[in-house]
């Protein structure tokens, strides 16, 4: 996982720094990269397809995330979860480096997944929980190959 110093990387590193990141169902990744996302989920399934995948593009609208719920830090590697002031839906979850500039590798936004409360980071997967008790697992490496899941009453 490496971030080029191009200038769409430089964009979305600024705009981490910053607290904010594209609206709508995407990860973006530190190095410039976009995935639009569509992730479907109701009481008894969840799914998640990557649409369109970018390596130029333009945002009509960016979010804060700057609200942090949970944090989980290991192996030189940090991953925060937490939701947008602009509606109690948005939820978002990010893996950076552990540096002081908090250098993204990349941040998934969920428009109806509500905040993600709880984050567990490993070698492989970032772990996300959502106030909606969903379990987003994101591969550290593929992260728009989510696998959500509801989990059980007893889980929760």
């Amino acid at each position: 996982m490496t971030t080029d110093a191009g200038p769409m990387a430089e964009h979305v590193q600024r705009r981490w720094r910053d607290g904010e990141a594209p609206d709508g169902d995407v990860i973006v990744f530190g190095d410039g990269r976009l995935s639009v996302m569509r992730f479907w989920a109701t009481d008894s399934w969840a799914r998640a397809d990557e649409v369109l995948r970018a390596t130029e593009w333009t945002v009509g609208h960016w979010l804060d995330v700057d609200v942090v719920m949970a944090s989980c830090g290991y192996a030189g590697y940090r991953a925060y979860g937490g939701e947008s002031a602009a509606h109690g839906s948005i939820g978002w979850v990010a893996l950076t480096r552990d540096d002081e500039q908090r250098t993204l590798e990349w941040l998934a936004v969920c428009s109806e997944s509500n905040p993600f409360a709880e984050v567990t980071l490993d070698d492989a997967c970032l772990t996300a929980v959502s106030t909606s008790h969903q379990l987003w697992t994101f591969p550290r490496d593929a992260p728009q190959k989510v696998e959500i899941r509801r989990m059980a009453e007893r889980d929760r």
